[in-house]
């Protein structure tokens, strides 16, 4: 990724940071800069454990990681933003999948926080967790990697669902392996969900890993679960991707995954073959609705007709068909708050409230990550509207603080050369 003017100052004060915090070497080793970005998903939500489809892009919202390699295969890490550090030594990582005292296959972090001049052991900052799990999400792999001092800088929310973990865990993979290797997107993507699934322990899913490494600059990517190809869809021009902050935060219920694997058993006794809600046809489902519970059955029409939309929703944005945009937006909206039950009364007046301004093609709560954000495609003139909406108009309406800001689709995550 070449620098910008803009970019020279940020470049600068990670370099002086990275100085600061680990010491100025006599004889230095080049700086190198990696950046990985957070992610938006447009439409299909809760699509992966479905095979199904989603309509992710990468956003301009990243984490970049500053860093000078070192021979001896220790990595220090320092956050810029919180001055928290820790420290781990790469042959002391252990192999296989991390177990905890039950024997469950869990989180076994070995980083310790850090003193710069005898490495002595401390409590380490939960986010150093991530850059440990690629690293032994790497040596599990078999992919040789060095140690660094780096320096962590992020613009992301951390814990608002919009990647960061994803971002932290892409940037530590690429600093580790070092500029002369060069892996795929969807590898990349699986090496660092293995690390937050496996050594961190959060049951993620590869969304925000793929998204962020096959990320493309000024296009949404058609993401199918099943094979984990992407196809870069064009933005119509002139049209901005909005995320507006409800202020609120709400997980997603652990059942929605056991009760799509319910549907897709039941409907298999009627229907030999199927193995994924992904293949069932709308027809099909109401043909054999009855053999399902009620709950069950809404799952199901869910993930049935959203995946359909994300189809739709990528040719809409290729022919510029806003209208077909709007209607599509809407109805996902309606189906996650209805069939999904992910809606909340903050979530609704957000929908509400931008969705009612003229320029707004389509609003709706984006429920894949940690909840609380709706995604907008608006108009670029309608952006300052939809702003100060959400932050007065929402406002008044719920009591919460309300925020609206437009997001650059981007480039996956790469390196930066330092001028």
């Amino acid at each position: 990724m070449a620098v910008t003017k803009s970019d020279q100052t940020r470049i600068e004060t990670l370099a002086a940071d990275l100085d600061a915090a680990f010491g100025r070497q006599d004889d230095p080793s080049p700086l190198e800069i990696v950046r990985a970005p957070g992610r938006v998903n447009l439409i299909g939500d809760f699509m992966e454990f479905n095979e199904a489809f989603a309509l992710p892009a990468a956003i301009g919202l990243e984490t970049r990681l500053a860093y000078r390699r070192r021979s001896d295969g220790v990595v220090r890490v320092v956050s810029r933003q919180s001055s928290e550090t820790g420290s781990f030594d790469i042959d002391s990582i252990p192999t296989g999948i991390p177990r905890d005292a039950a024997g469950r296959g869990r989180r076994h972090a070995r980083i310790d926080a850090a003193d710069h001049a005898t490495h002595a052991p401390a409590h380490a900052a939960a986010w150093t967790e991530h850059v440990v799990g690629a690293a032994w999400s790497l040596r599990e792999a078999g992919i040789g990697i060095g140690g660094f001092d780096g320096v962590v800088d992020t613009t992301l929310p951390v814990g608002g669902g919009l990647g960061s973990s994803a971002a932290l865990e892409l940037a530590s993979t690429l600093a580790l392996i070092g500029r002369g290797r060069v892996l795929s997107p969807a590898h990349l993507a699986s090496l660092a969900q293995r690390a937050e699934r496996d050594y961190v322990g959060v049951d993620a899913g590869i969304l925000d890993m793929l998204a962020g490494a096959a990320g493309r600059a000024d296009r949404a990517l058609l993401l199918d679960y099943r094979s984990l190809e992407v196809r870069p869809v064009a933005m119509p021009f002139g049209v901005e991707v909005v995320l507006c902050d409800t202020g609120e935060r709400h997980g997603t219920p652990a059942k929605y995954r056991a009760e799509c694997a319910r549907a897709v058993a039941l409907l298999a006794e009627k229907m030999p073959g199927l193995c994924s809600l992904r293949d069932l046809d709308a027809a099909s489902l109401r043909r054999y609705r009855d053999v399902l519970p009620e709950s069950v059955a809404a799952r199901a029409e869910y993930v049935v007709s959203e995946n359909a939309r994300v189809v739709a929703t990528a040719a809409a944005l290729e022919t510029g068909d806003l209208d077909e945009l709007g209607r599509l937006f809407a109805e996902s909206h309606a189906a996650l708050r209805d069939l999904y039950l992910t809606s909340s009364p903050a979530v609704e007046a957000m929908v509400d409230v931008v969705a009612a301004i003229p320029g707004v093609i389509g609003s709706r709560m984006m429920a894949t990550g940690s909840g609380g954000y709706t995604v907008n495609l608006v108009l670029a003139d309608a952006v300052p509207a939809v702003q100060t909406a959400a932050a007065r108009e929402y406002g008044a309406r719920t009591g919460l603080r309300g925020r609206a800001f437009q997001v650059d689709l981007v480039d996956g995550a790469g390196s930066i050369s330092p001028p």
